[in-house]
């Protein structure tokens, strides 16, 4: 359980790093240049999705999807409540400083590219027939063709 946390934490802790590492950038490379900062946006979203797509892959290999899918939504949880709330403090920005329409524009935003980012590497998983599931089934229909079958004589 411990290690479960842990894991759930890391991904966490990566995804805020990744809007830091952003807003860093725009601090102090495009403080002035809107144009710029949203592309510095765009792809921290970019990565975030695909940090997350490679994670549902991954974990959606090896995991059932009730259980990998939780602890995702807890580390996308945890990490958009970071990025909404710390991240403009580590570049001295108040949170709410943009109005109520940017501050939930972060949040759906955020939602957005986490929830492509999953679903896209799930539905590859899914497609390549390499999640739990199919691989559950694979393991089931080879067991039950390799049991010879029984004659009843009459």
């Amino acid at each position: 359980m411990d290690r479960r946390w842990r894991t759930i934490g890391v991904l966490a802790g990566g995804l805020f790093a990744v809007n830091v590492v952003a807003r860093l950038i725009t601090r102090f490379g495009f403080d002035s240049d809107d144009a710029a900062a949203d592309r510095v946006s765009l792809a921290m979203f970019v990565v975030i999705g695909l940090t997350l797509a490679v994670v549902a892959f991954r974990w959606g290999r090896v995991r059932p999807l009730a259980v990998w899918a939780g602890d995702v939504t807890i580390a996308v949880v945890l990490a958009m409540a970071l990025t909404v709330l710390v991240g403009p403090l580590v570049v001295a920005h108040n949170p709410f400083a943009g109005g109520a329409g940017t501050f939930f524009a972060q949040i759906w935003l955020y939602l957005l590219a986490t929830g492509l980012g999953t679903l896209g590497g799930y539905l590859v998983a899914t497609a390549l027939g390499l999640d739990y599931r199919s691989q559950q089934l694979k393991r089931y229909a080879e067991v039950k063709a390799a049991k010879p079958r029984r004659v009843v004589r009459r």
